[in-house]
């Protein structure tokens, strides 16, 4: 029997079955090591604490007193997604759930700011002029992608990650994936939310995506999988759509990123306006298409008429994580992302991935020259060797090497000899059970989080949504009476 409290309580936190038990185990935690105090004083070295205190309450005030016109001037010109370093790391590594109540009050009163003047009806800030406001506003604040990393079979702990993100209402419409993890970020996307629980039944997939092929087959194609088992298994789960049409359909815009098999081409990041031709399923399949293990891939687009063709036959694709596991440039240029959340499962990543802050010292600054003077060494290799020989399979690592692999918020596994083994092997049910448990476990963690760092930019998100409804109703009115009684 545990006789110490916080013992006891941290063995109840890792036997919890489920996030609201969890929860309040961890807040008795937080209370019993004195955590509570630490968030109920404003006062910390990381982040402006003044800052913070004035504009809180200064848009209560302008809310309380029905004040629209400074409120919209207040939030226009200040608002943006890192106010005071609010989103440092350092105050979300104390506590177990949550952060300074200051910050927390401060995002609340935010979005209660945001639905006031999205709801309201003001003489002096009309619609078009509210549309405009949200728009232009929200693009400066900035929006949150989930990003899913390669991992062959590993990268099953996406399913996890998403089911815990999607229960609790916090799943981002942006989402990205690069081999295992574009056939979790393609099942999301073309699902509506009626849809997506269905992927989280084990029983209900279909991931049978390894058979293996003969010697001769594998030494005269150059790939030890046969890549006809991995189409049909995405076929199954993923079906005909083209990016676009997803995308018409659930609204949710998934990225799904592939390596060029040739020199002098760039890695691509296939999206809903990128390449909303191709099919998303053929896109994935590229993306998984692990040199040696699945053979290159062309990809297919539906034509004007609707007919499956090729596109740019004469190129072929491969493994997305080769050039960009983490696509975050394309994704801020592409869909105004500023903040990250990653799911890494990558086997070469995970083991080098913490949670605790970086520490400072001679051992952490010794690891930082190490990793500067391999890239430098890479780099410098790149140059001096025949660049279609030697110097191809340079320029690969180079790129592994140079990728950033991390996010503002970062989910992952543990890994242990067994899975890394059966990376290539198909997962059982069972299997796939296990993989969803420890992505939900692993997420419970950052949930709050997640949900403090992306309160605003859901809340502009949700207003804007409303507001082009309510244009459009107002736009056609037979069309809004339709809706409502059927007729």
């Amino acid at each position: 029997m545990l006789r110490n409290p916080i013992k006891r309580l941290g063995a109840d936190l890792h036997q919890a079955t489920d996030y609201r038990t969890w929860r309040e185990i961890a807040l008795e935690l937080d209370r019993v090591q004195g955590f509570d105090a630490w968030k109920a004083d404003d006062t910390s070295e990381d982040y402006d604490h003044l800052l913070i205190k004035e504009r809180l309450a200064q848009m209560r005030a302008l809310r309380r007193r029905a004040d629209v016109r400074p409120l919209v001037y207040m939030l226009h010109e200040g608002l943006h997604g890192n106010l005071a370093n609010i989103t440092n790391p350092a105050l979300y590594d104390v506590a177990r759930v949550g952060t300074k109540k200051l910050i927390e009050d401060y995002v609340d009163e935010v979005a209660r700011c945001l639905d006031y003047l999205c709801a309201g009806d003001f003489p002096d800030f009309g619609h078009d002029e509210k549309i405009l406001f949200f728009k232009r506003t929200g693009s400066v604040f900035g929006r949150s992608a989930l990003m899913l990393s390669g991992g062959a079979t590993l990268g099953m702990f996406h399913l996890g990650v998403i089911k815990a993100l999607h229960e609790h209402d916090l799943l981002p419409r942006v989402i990205s994936g690069s081999s295992a993890g574009s056939i979790i970020a393609a099942m999301v996307g073309v699902r509506d939310d009626r849809q997506l629980p269905l992927i989280f039944d084990p029983d209900g997939l279909n991931l049978r995506a390894f058979q293996g092929v003969s010697l001769a087959h594998a030494l005269r194609g150059k790939a030890v999988m046969d890549a006809t088992q991995l189409e049909s298994c995405l076929a199954q789960n993923i079906g005909e759509e083209t990016f676009e049409q997803a995308f018409e359909r659930t609204r949710r815009i998934i990225g799904v990123t592939v390596s060029p098999a040739e020199p002098h081409q760039q890695g691509r990041l296939l999206n809903y306006l990128t390449a909303p031709n191709v099919f998303v399923a053929r896109g994935v399949l590229a993306s998984c298409a692990v040199p040696g293990v699945f053979p290159p891939v062309m990809l297919e687009a539906r034509d004007f008429s609707g007919r499956a063709v090729p596109y740019m036959p004469s190129k072929r694709w491969v493994d997305g994580t080769l050039s960009s596991d983490m696509p975050m440039l394309r994704l801020a240029r592409l869909h105004n992302v500023n903040h990250y959340i990653v799911s890494q499962t990558n086997p070469h990543i995970v083991p080098f991935m913490s949670d605790r802050l970086p520490k400072r010292g001679l051992a952490p600054l010794a690891r930082e020259l190490l990793t500067s003077s391999s890239r430098g060494a890479l780099a410098l290799a790149r140059k001096h060797i025949d660049p279609y020989g030697g110097g191809r399979a340079l320029g690969k690592l180079d790129n592994l090497v140079r990728q950033r692999y991390s996010g503002d918020i970062n989910v992952f596994p543990k890994h242990t000899p067994k899975q890394l083994l059966r990376m290539f092997a198909n997962p059982s049910s069972e299997d796939i059970r296990r993989f969803i448990n420890d992505g939900e476990r692993a997420t419970w963690p950052k949930l709050e989080r997640i949900r403090i760092q992306t309160r605003i930019s859901r809340a502009f998100e949700s207003c804007l949504m409303v507001l082009k409804q309510r244009r459009d109703l107002q736009a056609s009115p037979r069309r809004g009476l339709w809706a409502v009684t059927g007729r």
